[in-house]
C-alpha cells in the first residue's frame, strides 16, 4: 500500500498540482504577513495655476486650504473636501486621497466652477467666452484649448495644469504654464507638512483574512 502511494504521489500531474497549490499557499502567506490598510491608501499630487486677465490667482482665503483633520482615505471619505484639498496656503499643489477624482471636482470644493468656456469665482465672478477672450487649458504642456473640458478630467499623479482666461497670445501662455511648479513628485516621496498621509489603523487576523483573496 505505501509502494502505490509513493508512486501515485510521484505522477507528473499529482507533482505539477502540489507545486500550485504550494505556489498559492506561499502567496496568501506572504499577503497575510505584509497586509497594512494604508498600503490601500490613494495620495498622490498634482501642481496648478489659474491666470485671469494676466493675473495669478493666489487663492489667499482661509476657507481654500485645509487642516489635517480633512484628511481620510478609503471608507474614512465622507465629504468631498477629503477626496482633494490644499495644504498650508500652499496654492499651487492638490492632495489627493481618492481614485477617479476630476479637476471639476477639485475646482467646486473650493467653491469655483469651470466648464467649457468659462470660470466662474467662489464670489460668483464668471468670466465667459466671448469674441475676443478664451478660457485656455494647459495639461502637461500639451494645448487643449478648444478640445476637451477639464471639468471631467482626472487629476493624475505629478500633473501641471494651467487654466488662463484673457485675450492671451501663445507667447504669453507659455510663460504662464512656466509659472506652475513642479513639486508633485517631491510631495510623493516625501511626508506633508501637515501629516496628512492617512492615520494609522489597528490590523486584525480578520482584515489579514479578508485581503487574501
Amino acid at each position: 500500500m505505501a509502494q502505490k502511494i509513493i508512486t501515485f504521489l510521484k505522477r507528473p500531474a499529482v507533482l505539477l498540482i502540489a507545486g500550485i497549490l504550494i505556489g498559492v499557499l506561499a502567496v496568501l502567506i506572504i499577503r497575510f504577513a505584509t497586509y497594512s490598510p494604508n498600503n490601500e491608501h490613494t495620495h498622490y499630487h498634482a501642481n496648478f495655476a489659474v491666470f485671469i486677465n494676466g493675473q495669478r490667482e493666489e487663492f489667499k482665503a482661509a476657507r481654500y486650504y485645509q487642516e489635517v483633520s480633512i484628511c481620510a482615505t478609503g471608507k474614512g471619505i465622507t465629504i468631498p473636501q477629503q477626496r482633494a484639498h490644499m495644504h498650508d496656503n500652499i496654492n499651487s499643489a492638490i492632495h489627493v486621497h481618492d481614485h477617479a477624482v476630476t479637476w471639476g471636482q477639485f475646482f467646486e470644493n473650493l467653491g469655483w466652477y469651470i466648464g467649457p468656456d468659462f470660470i466662474e469665482k467662489d464670489d460668483g465672478t464668471m468670466y465667459r467666452e466671448d469674441a475676443t477672450n478664451k478660457l485656455h487649458l494647459i495639461i502637461d504642456g500639451q494645448d487643449y484649448t478648444g478640445i476637451t473640458t477639464l471639468t471631467n478630467t482626472v487629476i493624475k499623479d505629478q500633473s501641471r495644469v494651467l487654466i488662463s482666461f484673457g485675450n492671451i497670445d501663445a507667447t504669453t501662455l507659455t510663460t504662464e504654464f512656466k509659472a506652475v511648479p513642479s513639486t508633485a513628485k517631491h510631495l510623493d516621496e516625501t511626508p506633508d507638512p501637515a501629516s496628512c498621509s492617512g492615520s494609522e489603523e489597528t490590523v486584525t487576523t480578520t482584515d489579514r483574512l479578508k485581503h487574501l483573496f
